[in-house]
């Protein structure tokens, strides 16, 4: 019997009933203590024979199996900040945080992985890595950097996403880039306030912030996301002054995001979108700081068959990569050979950051035998 086939109905129950509880109870990157307290419990009751915790800040491993050779299976911990509208019975129960980005679905199929690891030891080790920080691109990072993650011995790492917009349970695979690399900028300018009546003895940076909006925008390229020379340049916030009648401004903040296919475009745009402003904001202080950098997400060669093989029974759907939207798992790239599939949420379901997402639990099961079958295809001789 295939250890894909182990899952039933019960595990598959404790797995959906653990995700709703994830749901109700959901924290930002960097926060997740409480919801990585519940996943080591978990992980220990199981029966793993290690379990790491406060890993980069509060991520989990629970390694499963014996043997050199490690297959890192990764899930994310954290949720948004964003208010839920949806209504479902185990809906946020926290004011302006919820997992609508599925990361609650993702740690139940790594949960359900585990029951069934519990029950059929694998041939090789296994380590669940549920990680924190995923959404401000912080936490991948931090686990790397984290001494005892060398320790663990991962030689191999894969992971999923769900996606709505593709079939329900097909897939979407490819060997080299998935995910573009990002990073914010956040520049501020400095000038000097001034009575309302009087703005001439002031200083105001309205003009500049007002040319900085579409010259920002203009480093965009129109081509296709799997062009090399594919970048975009997304004005996401402005602020000019205070909201008060009295007061003529005197500073203004503009957020801007930057995207690439992969990391070596991106000081390029980087150093163009500096120039910009430079050029722009003259005769103001200039402050200019980085924020949320993500990495390109390139898939190894190796890692993608090792997938491929899983999912060859599986609907396809490659229309849908490389994606624009960045994922910090590709830096486990830069540690050993790596890899993310992405699972179809249903072209109904609402798209990942939607206020109104919930991910569907019939995908637990699915990206669980996908899994499983990874680590049977992994520990094979």
């Amino acid at each position: 019997m295939s250890i894909a086939d182990v899952l039933d109905d019960e595990m598959l129950g404790r797995a959906r009933a653990l995700r709703h509880d994830l749901h109700r109870l959901p924290e930002l990157s960097g926060y997740e203590g409480e919801t990585a307290a519940r996943i080591a419990a978990e992980m220990t009751a199981l029966g793993a024979r290690q379990v790491v915790t406060g890993l980069g800040g509060t991520g989990v491993a629970a390694v499963f199996g014996e043997g050199h050779a490690a297959l890192l299976i990764r899930a994310e911990l954290d949720a948004l900040p964003i208010m839920e509208t949806g209504q479902p019975a185990h809906r946020s129960q926290r004011s302006g945080v919820a997992h609508l980005c599925g990361h609650d679905g993702h740690m139940a199929i790594l949960y359900a992985v585990a029951q069934a690891l519990a029950v059929s030891p694998p041939a090789s080790r296994v380590i669940l890595l549920f990680q924190p920080a995923e959404e401000i691109g912080a936490g991948a990072r931090a686990v790397l950097d984290d001494p005892r993650f060398a320790e663990l011995g991962a030689t191999m790492a894969v992971s999923l996403h769900n996606l709505p917009g593709i079939p329900r349970g097909a897939v979407a695979l490819r060997a080299g880039p998935v995910n573009c690399a990002s990073r914010g900028l956040k520049v501020r300018l400095s000038g000097r306030t001034a009575h309302a009546s009087e703005p001439e003895k002031g200083v105001s940076p309205g003009v500049a912030l007002a040319g900085l909006i579409p010259a920002l925008g203009a480093l965009s390229r129109t081509l296709p996301t799997e062009d090399a020379g594919f970048r975009l340049a997304t004005v996401t916030h402005a602020r000019l002054g205070v909201p008060a009648f009295g007061v003529a401004p005197g500073e203004a903040e503009i957020y801007v995001t930057l995207r690439t296919l992969l990391d070596d475009a991106m000081a390029a745009l980087e150093a163009e979108a500096r120039a910009l402003v430079a050029e722009i904001a003259q005769g103001f202080d200039v402050e200019i700081t980085v924020h949320e950098a993500f990495g390109h997400c390139v898939n190894h060669p190796d890692a993608t068959a090792m997938l491929e093989r899983a999912a060859q029974d599986m609907p396809r759907h490659e229309a849908a990569l490389p994606m624009r939207a960045s994922e910090d798992f590709g830096l486990f790239g830069s540690a050993m050979p790596s890899a993310m599939i992405f699972l179809g949420a249903g072209d109904e379901c609402p798209a990942l950051h939607a206020p109104d997402y919930d991910f569907p639990d019939s995908l637990i099961e699915v990206g669980a035998q996908l899994f499983l079958r990874a680590v049977a295809d992994f520990g094979r001789p």
